[in-house]
């Protein structure tokens, strides 16, 4: 019989064990969840060391261990009924919850699909207490103090959920990853993994002493590279750099990966918002905003980001898995995200890793040059602070571009002929021998600086007019001269336009286009918005926006597909990214056309001005498009091609 055609029942209450496993389909989809749930508890009971063992992928046995402050036994009970919790009593709190569990029904949502005990005992017990789910019978037995939860025959009461579970090992990688996004936010915590009773993982707690006098900051910092190193491995704390960032109520502290690092899947992004692992659109479209102009195709980076912010300002009550967050202010946490991860990429990883070395002590010292050309000592040089390095006047002078267009800044940058030279060789040139010359500039000569220091090191050679070859203190450097200075003339191009505020340009004839309800909300929500990226978008009906005004550099394009690229991002994320991204593709075809080409014989000099003029350009390790500009093989590689030492 249809559905429709059955007679209608009566509304009746169903009963609880039913309501707990309709919760349960929510919060526990698979042994990870039950996993993620417990550690969870863990850690807001303050434990430092956590233990996980598993059978069968967890399917057979979850047990999870702690050194926390345990559980009354009073109240053992009580913590396996639904909405019972310790850590709110009030919508206050619920408003500012700052612990990983709140919600109540994890215990609840477990027990009603598995056979779960708990096994506690605090500080001031002379016995553990053990608990029995099912009986709810409680008696005494041994155990340190903590807690022990054990959660046999997952979904045993609910075969159907059974059947949609993967293969152990599935399930175990699943387990795993739910422990580890954990241990990447809580280094003083020792983790272990125990899979058929062998140990599968383990991170060791990193120390950190409140009393030792040491900036806790930097301690942390500290701790949470080596848990870091511990979790993802080596690769990823050498192939990234060091992120920290304060915007008002917004911190962002952790790690970037370099472009070189991006990877084909998303696999190594993770975002904290206090101290909670989220998957959020607005931090991963920021993080990827921040990488779109120096990675290569559809290549994703790589990243832990931890964004602190005034809890009240964030909405974790969003989902049961509580993995969702909503924020109050989502454009003010999605610039913060993409203004630090764009100022760490913005470093010339070079400078960076000679920095390392002066502090390290691994390069001489003689002859770093601080600010301003005056040498400093290596012990002032940070790794977020890399040294000033000499400025090679070989670029030419920037011009002012009050009331100059975008599409007349090329006369800015065009090739510069050398007399006496066949007109073919003159269009392939970009620029006049004088213009990359370092011994006009009046800053302090290339030979008074000791080359060891230079981090792109020293020109020795011009291969095929294409690479130039250096020589500094790990080996030889490999540098392709038109994207290197392709960069630079992009940066430049960059910088001379930013310092004029947007302004706009009216359309003769208003552009009109037929708008969704939400275009035309965002329009008129967002007008100031709008008027700040230089749009001016007016309402012609409830289903028809004009476009009236543009942004200056932009009115030679398509004022429609920007008008509705930038409702649609404003709607969601900071619109500014959208007309960026739009005036930095007219830049990058300029700059490309501006740039050095291949077969322009340089001269030593201009070669040095070239590898100093990168030192000092930001994002200068990648060319517009997000290719490498230079490459070093280190003596160690270059004595392996050769065989030496064996």
């Amino acid at each position: 019989m249809h559905p429709a055609t059955q007679p209608p029942r009566a509304i009746r209450e169903l009963p609880d064990e039913l309501i707990s496993q309709i919760a349960a389909g929510e919060v526990i989809e698979r042994p990870a969840a039950v996993v993620r749930e417990l550690v969870d508890n863990a850690l807001d009971a303050g434990s430092t060391h956590i233990t996980l063992r598993l059978l069968a992928g967890g399917v057979r046995l979850i047990s999870v261990e702690d050194n926390g402050v345990g559980i009354p036994a009073h109240e053992l009970p009580v913590a396996l009924k639904r909405h019972a919790t310790s850590k709110i009593t009030s919508l206050t709190e619920l408003e500012s919850v700052g612990t990983m569990g709140f919600r109540g029904e994890a215990l609840a949502a477990i027990q009603s699909v598995s056979e779960l005990s708990v096994l506690s005992r605090t500080a001031n017990q002379d016995s553990a207490m053990l608990l029995d789910g099912r009986s709810g019978e409680l008696q005494p037995a041994a155990r340190a103090q903590g807690t022990t939860v054990e959660v046999k025959e997952l979904f045993y009461s609910t075969p159907a959920r059974r059947k949609f579970l993967k293969t152990d090992n599935t399930e175990l990688a699943h387990c795993v990853e739910a422990v580890r996004r954990h241990a990447l936010t809580r280094p003083e915590v020792g983790f272990a993994i125990w899979h058929e009773g062998k140990l599968v993982e383990q991170w060791r707690a990193q120390t950190i002493d409140a009393a030792s006098g040491e900036d806790l900051n930097k301690q942390h910092q500290a701790a949470l590279d080596r848990r870091l190193a511990d979790v993802l491995g080596d690769d990823f704390l050498e192939n990234s750099v060091a992120v920290h960032y304060q915007s008002g109520n917004v911190t962002v502290v952790g790690r970037a990966g370099i472009p070189d690092a991006a990877r084909s899947r998303a696999d190594h992004q993770f975002a904290y918002v206090n101290g909670r692992y989220v998957r959020d659109k607005v931090i991963t479209h920021a993080a990827r905003s921040a990488y779109e102009d120096v990675l290569h195709g559809h290549r994703q980076p790589i990243y832990a980001l931890y964004v602190e912010i005034d809890p009240t300002r964030v909405d974790v009550n969003v989902h049961p898995t509580k993995i969702e967050v909503r924020f109050r202010d989502g454009r003010e946490v999605h610039q913060a995200v993409r203004h630090a991860v764009e100022n760490a990429l913005a470093v010339p990883r070079a400078n960076m890793l000679m920095a390392n070395a002066l502090q390290n002590h691994e390069l001489p010292m003689a002859g770093t040059f601080g600010a301003g050309g005056a040498f400093s000592d290596a012990a002032t040089l940070g790794v977020s602070t890399p040294p000033t390095w000499p400025n090679a006047n070989w670029q030419q002078a920037p011009m002012p571009l009050a009331g100059t267009r975008v599409s007349d800044l090329g006369a800015l940058w065009q090739p510069t002929p050398r007399t006496g030279l066949p007109a073919e060789e003159q269009t392939a040139q970009s620029f006049a021998p004088s213009a990359f010359s370092a011994a006009n500039t009046p800053t302090p000569s290339l030979q008074e600086a000791a080359p060891e220091t230079w981090p792109l090191g020293k020109a020795i050679a011009q291969l095929h007019g294409v690479y130039i070859l250096a020589e500094n203190a790990q080996g030889l450097v490999l540098v392709d001269m038109h994207a290197a200075h392709e960069r630079i003339v992009y940066e430049q191009l960059k910088t001379q336009i930013d310092a004029q505020r947007i302004s706009s340009q009216p359309l003769l004839i208003p552009a009109t286009f037929p708008a969704t309800a939400q275009e035309v909300a965002t329009a008129e929500a967002c007008a100031e918005a709008l008027q700040e990226l230089g749009l001016e978008i007016s309402t012609l009906s409830s289903k028809t926006l004009a476009v009236r005004a543009v942004p200056s550099s932009l009115a030679q394009g398509d004022a429609v597909a920007l008008a509705r690229s930038v409702l649609a991002e404003l709607s969601q994320h900071d619109a500014s990214t959208v007309v960026q991204r739009a005036r930095n593709e007219l830049l990058a075809t300029m700059a490309c056309h501006g740039a050095v080409r291949a077969n322009r014989k340089l001269t030593v000099d201009e070669m040095n001005g070239l590898l100093r003029q990168m030192e000092v350009t930001e994002r200068s390790d990648q060319c517009n498009h997000g290719r490498p500009t230079w490459r070093q093989l280190s003596m160690r590689e270059l004595d392996a091609l050769f065989l030496r030492g064996r």
